[in-house]
């Protein structure tokens, strides 16, 4: 019986900004750290905690395991708010808003959610530690639908075991894989390439 893999939440965002950097971490069990993600774990120490608080009214439930049997997904929430009935994941970074990539690792959360608790969840927030605020995120069925393509997305890079070429462009310079990625030697044409066509094919003209 073939199994497939279960996809991690934290894949999503790895995804959607580079499916070269989702690929190493996640098939090729590659991690190495730089001042953005140390920025972030500082960020996060509060979170990782697990401390439960009562905060303006609402349970504040900190990193809570998440999972969707229906979507073959897995991970964990940085935090869950609870007020009469109803529930809110909240994700926080310690930077900037980059694109849509926070929205959809938020989303997915609460897709895991709706599964886990039986309960429908219009919307979520994420906490930007650089202008300190929160932002709400709709989860519209534009966006949901988005996120059960990325899921699929990743699976299938799991199954396929590939690393997709490198995008060598303003994103790696801010990997914290660049050392392991390379990609100023793999996104361009490798010497022995250029040494077959350069001079084996024109020996043969």
């Amino acid at each position: 019986m073939n199994v497939e893999p279960v996809v991690q939440i934290s894949a999503i965002e790895h995804f959607v900004y580079c499916p070269r950097q989702c690929a190493i971490i996640h098939c090729d069990g590659v991690w190495s750290d730089n001042a953005h993600t140390v920025r972030g774990t500082r960020a996060h120490r509060r979170v990782d905690s697990g401390e439960h608080r009562r905060e303006r009214g609402r349970e504040v439930l900190r990193s809570i395991p998440l999972w969707s049997e229906a979507l073959g997904l897995s991970g964990r929430s940085d935090a869950v708010e609870m007020q009469d009935g109803m529930v809110w994941p909240v994700e926080y970074k310690s930077g900037v808003r980059h694109g849509s990539a926070a929205d959809l690792q938020l989303c997915a959360q609460a897709l895991c959610l709706e599964e886990m608790l039986g309960v429908e969840i219009a919307h979520g927030y994420v906490w930007y530690g650089g202008p300190r605020r929160r932002m709400q995120v709709d989860f519209t069925e534009i966006l949901r639908e988005e996120v059960r393509d990325v899921i699929e997305a990743i699976r299938k890079q799991l199954l396929a075991s590939e690393l997709p070429a490198a995008p060598n462009d303003q994103r790696c310079r801010e990997c914290q894989l660049l050392h392991h990625c390379l990609p100023d030697l793999t996104s361009a044409p490798s010497r022995v390439d250029r040494y077959i066509e350069n001079v084996i094919f024109k020996c043969d003209t």
